[in-house]
């Protein structure tokens, strides 16, 4: 992806997870500002890390002791828990000299565990703060330290690349040199001379297939940009498995079980059926309120939910061809769902009378 796409993706992960991105890049492709401009533009504060220039003690602390306890003073940098909502960036991660702050680093870069805060030693992040990575890809082009499978497991790594339309967008809006800008157009291979792809060897495992759910769950990424992200969540051969099984799987029509029993995890895919497809899923959930018309509470609810979703004529025939099911009519003249159903019932009324 490129850096607008990148800037896209990291808006909605830091907006609405507490997942920890990880922005892989070749030198000068723009990360660092990238980022920079994300916290800007979501209106958050934004602390540097340059890992490459800090030791284990800049990162947990200087110990100190109190009567008989040990304890470790917080670091300089470290946003207070009723500071503003603030980007903590991690930069240079596999560039840490030491093995202990790489170490030390490990824990801080992990998302924290439900009901949990982030931590580092013994120092808690207030649940307003988020975290994110920037690195150099460990292609032989870099002196820097491979990051072994656990570490990238707990990250969502996401891998930027020259993009020269992308760049002459940014020339122009930053009123780049005039010629430095035409020589580019017409030379775009000289944009970056180091731009070619690169396998961090990510993988898919029980933790990233949950970093998947979340993702799913909580953003909404542009079609075009989701096989990169979950590529760096799963790996490129189960992201493009994953993806075309969804794929097929919108194609097919839900059934009456799953719109009744599991409504919150097809709701959307039900409001984005074709008409046809609903169609089908409406047949099904008639046929199957005949032979079995006793609901749960829950599916009651996920019933008329349904109903919501559709088009205005589609409802219509649904509720129609349900009223003549006595036990389901009972259940859709309740009052909480008037709102939903009153309208279509009162213009079935008309129609008879």
């Amino acid at each position: 992806m490129n850096i607008e796409q990148m800037k896209i993706v990291l808006k909605e992960i830091l907006t609405k997870t507490d997942l920890t991105p990880c922005v892989v890049g070749h030198r000068g492709v723009g990360k660092t500002a990238g980022i920079i401009q994300v916290c800007r533009e979501i209106e958050r504060d934004y602390i540097p890390l340059r890992l490459g220039q800090m030791e284990v003690g800049d990162l947990v602390g200087i110990p100190y002791r109190d009567n008989q306890v040990m304890h470790w003073s917080r670091p300089s940098w470290w946003p207070d828990i009723d500071a503003a909502p603030t980007i903590v960036h991690c930069d240079e991660l596999n560039r840490a000299q030491q093995e202990d702050t790489l170490q030390a680093i490990f824990q801080f870069v992990e998302p924290p565990a439900e009901g949990q805060q982030r931590s580092l030693h013994t120092h808690k992040l207030a649940s307003q703060h988020r975290v994110v990575v920037a690195i150099n890809p460990p292609d032989g082009s870099y002196q820097v330290t491979p990051l072994d499978r656990a570490l990238l497991d707990r990250m969502v790594v996401l891998q930027v690349e020259t993009d020269a339309e992308c760049w002459a967008q940014h020339a122009q809006k930053e009123a780049y040199d005039t010629d430095v800008r035409q020589f580019i157009a017409g030379n775009q291979q000289l944009l970056s001379t180091n731009n070619q792809g690169y396998d961090m060897q990510v993988e898919p495992s029980e933790r990233a297939w949950e970093m998947v759910s979340t993702l799913r769950h909580h953003c909404r990424f542009p079609q075009q940009l989701e096989m990169e992200v979950y590529s760096g969540v799963i790996g490129r051969e189960a992201a493009v498995s994953f993806l075309q099984w969804c794929a097929e799987q919108r194609l097919r029509p839900l059934t009456a079980t799953e719109i009744l029993d599991n409504w919150v995890a097809v709701a959307q895919q039900a409001e984005q059926q074709r008409d046809d497809v609903q169609a089908a899923s409406m047949s099904d959930l008639v046929a199957r309120l005949q032979n079995d018309s006793d609901l749960t509470e829950f599916q009651q609810d996920a019933l008329a939910a349904y109903i919501d979703i559709l088009p205005r004529d589609m409802c219509f025939g649904l509720v129609k061809s349900l009223l003549r099911n006595p036990p389901i009519a009972a259940i859709l003249c309740q009052d909480k769902y008037d709102e939903v159903i009153l309208e279509t019932i009162q213009r079935i009324s008309q129609d008879v009378a």
